[in-house]
């Protein structure tokens, strides 16, 4: 079975297995599913997604007719290369995409100065004596931990309600209705180099990582997310579900799910 999944995905996506051993004695087991949408209301899918480890990662294209597609799998494209490639740094990821913003600024059907793409997701780093989860996020799309019975929302979106309710001017629910809630302050894009913002995370059995786009987000709380977690402990149980809930909210947006857990870890004893 391949353990990769990128972009358009059944509904009832396939979930996929790693156990990973290290040299240093460390031993983890991953379980992982993606799916994606173009959801009810979109003629076409500019998300795309990467579901591999070390590297799980979302990107929800904008501009255009089909510019959103074209710069969402150009940053998907680069990303999967070096992932393939072994190590994953910070470095390497800024690179990945810069070769991405060339791809989308040289390709023959980018016309659109909007064109560009959110970019979210995590990638497991094993090159420390512990691994851990780092979380990487460039726009509005996002990462989610489950930890126990909580769900806390990882990454820090890139827009202009989150701005205005980090400056005390807006509240949390206002910026759930606000009619600027789509507008991004960040992302990938054909005119200049941009770098996520990062969060290295412990790893910790039984952790569940949500990453997804906002088409998902607008239609779920994060109690919903929370909820379908609880219901379903096989990830591409939980993604179908999740991606069923949106659609029948409304499915106004591409959607993008892809859930990842931690079955078990295993770190070598402290000398």
């Amino acid at each position: 079975m391949s353990d990769e999944s990128i972009s358009a995905a059944p509904q009832r996506p396939e979930t996929h297995s790693r156990d990973v051993s290290l040299p240093n004695g460390v031993a983890m087991a991953l379980r992982w599913s993606g799916v994606t949408d173009p959801g009810r209301k979109r003629d076409n899918n500019q998300d795309a997604f990467l579901a591999s480890y070390p590297m799980f990662i979302v990107a929800d294209g904008m501009g255009g007719h089909i510019g959103g597609e074209i710069a969402s799998q150009s940053v998907v494209n680069r990303l999967t290369a070096l992932a393939a490639g072994g190590e994953i740094q910070p470095s390497g990821i800024d690179e990945a995409l810069a070769l991405a913003v060339a791809d989308i600024a040289d390709h023959p059907e980018t016309t659109d100065e909007g064109t560009g793409t959110t970019l979210t997701g995590i990638y497991i780093d094993t090159e420390e004596d512990v691994p851990s989860v780092v979380a990487m996020n460039v726009g509005d799309s996002r990462v989610y931990l489950q930890r126990g019975d909580q769900l806390m929302q990882v990454t820090t979106d890139h827009s202009l309600v989150q701005e205005l309710v980090a400056a005390g001017r807006l509240s949390e629910e206002e910026a759930e209705t606000h009619p600027y809630s789509n507008v991004i302050t960040r992302a990938v894009g054909p005119t200049e180099r941009v770098s996520p913002d990062y969060v290295r995370i412990d790893i910790q059995q039984g952790d569940r990582y949500v990453i997804c786009s906002d088409g998902l987000t607008k239609e779920l709380t994060d109690y919903g997310i929370l909820h379908f977690l609880h219901e379903h402990a096989d990830p591409g149980d939980a993604a179908a579900a999740m991606m069923a809930a949106a659609l029948e909210n409304g499915g106004r947006d591409n959607v993008s799910i892809v859930i990842v857990d931690v079955l078990s870890f295993e770190a070598p004893a402290a000398e």
